[in-house]
């Protein structure tokens, strides 16, 4: 009966699906910027240039439309998604809370479990530092994004894990669609070595308070007038990006998916 009962507990191993491999290619594709925002995406050319058959495609999109990635604008097809300004406010106050949780439970695991994460935090805060130096904007944007999932991943939590996942990839839509090429502030680094001294020393409610300034201060960039965005740009990295969509590389289908 013991026996039966351990093996109950063994939970199935998932295999990727075409579907999921697909998902993944255009997620990163918006990510990279290679699909900017209001970017059309045509069933038929997608298909071919990942080289899958339409079904599977056509079931990646749709649960990218349910993610909110992917709209289906006036004209027929799909299209990627455009942030308002309103977005940009929702995106980052969900980030807020979210987030604020994240931390108070980061602090609340067992010492070794703990001290783990925030060393994989410190590592890309280390990044960031390096990025800065080297005025390399992606780097330094990449870095800012993993260091976030890593604290949705510490959680413990797939739900929220999948749902900070969702609201990053926002977040640089939201970059892609407020300027015309990709911009990170300089001080991303700073606020994030203050961020991590914050977790390193259990203080929670210090973290929290400093999460929402730097949210805060996010979408007051974002939501800058011109005149007002003139002014910070000593503050900001660039990087160009496509202002048309880039052709997608094709799958390279594991035997059996």
């Amino acid at each position: 009966m013991s026996s039966t009962r351990q093996v109950g507990r063994l939970a199935p191993v998932r295999r990727t699906s075409t579907v999921d491999l697909i998902a993944d290619t255009i997620r990163n594709a918006i990510l990279d910027g290679a699909l900017p925002p209001g970017a059309p995406l045509g069933e038929a050319e997608l298909a071919y240039q990942l080289g899958v058959s339409r079904g599977p495609l056509r079931e990646a999109m749709q649960r990218l439309t349910a993610e909110g990635l992917l709209v289906i604008p006036k004209r027929r097809g799909l299209a990627v998604r455009i942030m308002t300004a309103d977005d940009v406010r929702d995106i980052h106050w969900l980030r807020s809370r979210i987030e604020s949780e994240l931390g108070r439970r980061l602090l609340a695991q067992p010492s070794a479990d703990r001290k783990a994460v925030l060393k994989e935090l410190g590592a890309e805060v280390k990044r960031m530092q390096r990025a800065l130096k080297n005025d390399d904007a992606r780097e330094l944007g990449d870095a800012y994004l993993d260091f976030h999932r890593i604290l949705a991943a510490a959680s413990g939590s797939a739900r929220l894990a999948r749902m900070v996942g969702t609201l990053l990839i926002e977040t640089r839509l939201c970059t892609f669609s407020m300027y015309e090429n990709f911009e990170v502030h300089r001080d991303l680094a700073a606020e994030h070595v203050a961020l991590l001294a914050a977790l390193n020393e259990g203080d929670a409610e210090g973290f929290c308070d400093l999460l929402e300034a730097h949210l805060h201060e996010e979408v007051r960039r974002l939501l800058a007038e011109p005149a007002e965005a003139k002014e910070d740009e000593d503050d900001r990295l660039l990087a160009e990006t496509p202002d048309v969509p880039q052709p997608l590389d094709r799958l390279d289908l594991p035997e059996g998916v």
